[in-house]
């Protein structure tokens, strides 16, 4: 499972001209489900990021994770961080879940975030042409994928 993580100030997603999700101060998601992922990535992935210590503290250090802050989280679902762009001009997506695993473990994910956070993630609309925006702030951006830091 892969994740770009960004920090905000405020996000929104719209699909067909409606707003489905919003969010203060807090984290922007995109997020990617890989062929072979499963519900201990989602796990993984949701608790990694809930205590992700990049807001800042008194003493502006980045020491303060979103549970710390009580911020909020909006997760958009992203197909194309699975993206293979050795060869050619095309990238290929064949690292992608099938889009029902997907969307199944991307609301697992949701869910399992905000049991951790005590209140519900904001979304986007799997498969949906969406329109994200945001407010990065800092600019703090980063990329978590749980083949490169889970333990083996």
């Amino acid at each position: 499972m892969r994740a770009l993580i960004q920090r905000v100030s405020e996000a929104s997603v719209v699909v067909e001209g409606v707003e489905t999700g919003r969010i203060g101060p807090g984290l922007a998601i995109l997020l990617g489900v890989m062929e072979g992922d499963g519900e201990a990535q989602a796990d993984f992935l949701a608790k990694k990021i809930c205590e992700l210590r990049i807001f800042m503290d008194e003493n502006e250090k980045m020491n303060r994770s979103l549970l710390d802050t009580g911020g909020e989280l909006l997760v958009v679902s992203q197909f194309t961080l699975s993206a293979d762009c050795r060869h050619g001009r095309r990238p290929s997506f064949f690292a992608a879940a099938k889009p029902g695993e997907a969307d199944r473990l991307y609301g697992y994910f949701n869910v399992q975030a905000g049991r951790l956070l005590g209140k519900p993630v904001q979304t986007g609309v799997f498969g949906a042409h969406m329109k994200f925006r945001l407010c990065n702030e800092g600019p703090v951006t980063i990329w978590l994928d749980t083949d490169e830091i889970e333990k083996k």
